[in-house]
């Protein structure tokens, strides 16, 4: 019986699934998320977060259902803005252990 070679994992679980656009998505999931909890504390129906965000209520579901793939991450931050949220953007140079990616932390 052959030995299974076990394939070592990143920390990012859309890139283990194989998503092309996994940096971009997990950045998406990250905004996506703190949207979401604001939505939540403030407890704005789907129609009430549509109306605030300047959007269709069914991209506020989408968001809401984490499918995030025809939302751009301008919209996402513009969102963000919209619920007196302050964005900020730092582009430096990667550091030789890094590759380069995008990243974002709430």
């Amino acid at each position: 019986m052959g030995q299974k070679v076990r394939k070592r994992g990143t920390d990012n679980v859309l890139v283990d699934l194989g998503f092309e656009d996994a940096k971009e998505l997990t950045a998406k999931a990250t905004l996506a998320l703190k949207l979401n909890r604001i939505l939540e504390e403030r407890k704005l129906t789907q129609v009430e977060a549509a109306e605030l965000l300047d959007m269709p209520q069914s991209k506020v579901s989408q968001i809401k259902n984490y499918k995030l793939q025809n939302i751009s991450l301008e919209r996402l931050m513009q969102a963000l803005v919209a619920l007196d949220q302050r964005v900020e953007i730092l582009v430096r140079a990667s550091r030789r252990q890094e590759d380069p990616a995008i990243a974002v932390a709430i």
